[in-house]
C-alpha cells in the first residue's frame, strides 16, 4: 500500500484512467485539475498508434502539477505521479504497487488494454481502486469496470453525451456497475473528493 501522510489515511491508493479517441483532451481536463500533492497514484491507458514513439507523458507533464512519466517495467507507484502506458504495451499493476509491461495478445483489438489495467488494479488494490472511463471508441474498459466493482472499488464514467467519442463510456455505463456518470468538467473534483475522504486504518 502507498504511504499516507501522518494522521491521514486516504481512501484510495490508485486511480486508473482509460481513454481512446478524444482521450488526450479528456485526460488533460482531468489531470490538470488534480493537485501536486494528490495522495494516490494514477495509471493511464490511452490507445495510441503503436508505430510511433508517444509524446503523451511529455504533453501531459507540461499541463499538470502532477509528476507524469511513461511507465517502465518495475516502476513502483508513488502518490501524485501519473504513469502513462507506452504504445503497444499492456500496463499491469502488481502487488506492492509494482508496474509491469506486457506484449501479450491484443484485448478487444487494442494494446494497451483498459480491461487489463482495471482488472490488475482490482486484484491488487480491491476497494482502494478507482477506475475512470473517458472518451473513446469500442468497448475497452467495460470488463475491467466489472472487476473493479466486484472487488469493492469505485467506477466513474464520463457522461457519454459530453465525450468526443462515446463508445467506451456507453459500454461502461451499460454494465450497470458504475457509481458516477459525470460531465468531463466534474470528474476531477469527484476524484479529489473521493480520494481525500479519510478512511479508518
Amino acid at each position: 500500500m502507498l504511504a499516507d501522510p501522518p494522521g491521514r489515511v486516504s481512501a484510495f491508493d490508485i486511480v486508473a484512467l482509460a481513454a481512446s479517441a478524444g482521450g488526450l483532451n479528456a485526460l488533460t481536463h482531468v489531470l490538470t485539475a488534480l493537485p501536486a500533492d494528490f495522495p494516490a497514484a494514477i495509471a493511464v491507458v490511452q490507445h495510441l498508434d503503436p508505430r510511433h514513439r508517444s509524446l503523451m507523458a511529455e504533453i501531459l507533464g507540461r499541463r499538470t502539477a502532477l509528476r507524469v512519466k511513461e511507465a517502465a517495467e518495475g516502476d513502483r507507484l508513488e502518490p501524485g505521479t501519473a504513469y502513462i502506458a507506452p504504445p503497444n504495451r499492456h500496463l499491469l499493476v502488481n502487488p506492492g504497487g509494482v508496474l509491469s509491461l506486457s506484449q501479450t495478445e491484443l484485448v478487444h483489438f487494442v494494446r494497451p488494454s483498459a480491461d487489463l489495467l482495471f482488472e490488475s488494479a482490482a486484484a491488487t488494490y480491491r476497494e482502494r481502486a478507482i477506475a475512470v472511463v473517458l472518451s473513446g471508441t469500442g468497448t475497452d474498459g467495460a470488463m475491467g469496470v466489472k472487476a473493479i466493482k466486484k472487488t469493492g472499488g469505485t467506477v466513474i464514467v464520463q457522461l457519454p453525451s459530453s465525450a468526443e467519442f462515446r463508445g467506451m463510456p456507453d459500454a461502461a455505463e451499460q454494465t450497470a456497475m458504475v457509481d458516477f456518470v459525470l460531465p468531463l468538467a466534474e470528474i476531477a473534483s469527484a476524484i479529489v473528493t473521493l480520494v481525500n475522504t479519510s478512511r479508518a486504518a
